[in-house]
This record gives C-alpha cells, structure tokens and sequence, in this order.
C-alpha cells in the first residue's frame, strides 16, 4: 500500500497536477500501472481518512500537550512503530516540525497502513503527506520535505 501511497503522492499531489480524477478511473490507471486491487483500494481509503484530518472537528479530540509532556505509545503502537521511528518522531517534535496534534494524526494514519514493517522513510513519507493535508503547515511541510531527502538526520552523537 505504501508504494501505492507513494506514487499517487509524487504523480498527482506533490507535483501540483491537478487531481480531478473520478476514483474509478484512478483505480483503473493504478491496477494499469501494476499495483493490486486490494493495494488500491486500502491506499484510497487511507487518503480519504487521511483528508478528513482537514476537518478540524476530527482532530480536535486529540490532547495537546505542554511542551513537558511525554507521548506514552500502546503496545499496539509499539508493535507497529519500531524504536527508531518512534525517536524520529520525537525529534521531529523536538525541532518543531511537529505540534503534539500533528504527531498524533501521524501516528494514526502510521496505525492505518496495518503494515509489519514500517521503515524509517515509510515514516518520513507518512509524515509528509500529514503535514500536506493540514492547514497551516506549510513551513513544517517545508523543513520536512528537506529531511525527507536527508538520509541521516538525526543521528549525531
């Protein structure tokens, strides 16, 4: 599903084309383009959850908390969060790139992708496409854009 995801994000979303295609007729150029049918359509109804992150009713039940507080994963979340995407996440807080809110539609929609294996640039890309789809981000989409093409942020010692 991710390559799916990844694909209609660079074809149509992040190259300004415009996206006025009836979902039938995207799904036929998916499945032309060589993705399966059940790809698809999970990759299609993870966009559209992830577009109601717009709505702002939708997220405002996520608590946002001080800048002191700690983010306790589930062991759900656990499981399907490895350690160093989870550090990721926080130093993407850490610089800002992330409010509390936006971290936590990330982790929704990470949740969503029901995937064994999430990859640190799996990560990078979920957060992208996050920050795209909520108004007022656009400098976090920015500076997250640039670490989406850096391969080792993050890891000084």
């Amino acid at each position: 599903m991710m390559d799916v995801l990844m694909y209609l994000f660079e074809t149509y979303i992040h190259s300004d084309v415009e996206l006025n295609v009836e979902q039938e007729k995207l799904e036929d150029e998916l499945l032309k383009a060589g993705f399966h049918q059940e790809a698809v359509y999970k990759a299609l109804d993870w966009l559209e959850d992830l577009a109601r992150l717009q709505d702002t009713d939708e997220h405002a039940r996520v608590a946002t908390g001080t800048s002191t507080s700690m983010r306790i994963y589930t062991q759900q979340e656990i499981d399907g969060i490895n350690t160093a995407c989870r550090g990721f996440l926080l130093f993407l807080e850490q610089i800002k790139v992330l409010t509390s809110e936006t971290r936590e539609m990330v982790i929704e929609q990470v949740m969503a992708l029901e995937t064994d294996e999430l990859s640190l640039d799996d990560l990078k890309w979920v957060v992208l496409m996050v920050l795209f789809n909520v108004p007022g981000q656009e400098s976090a989409y920015t500076q997250m854009e640039e670490l989406l093409y850096t391969s080792d942020v993050g890891l000084t010692h």
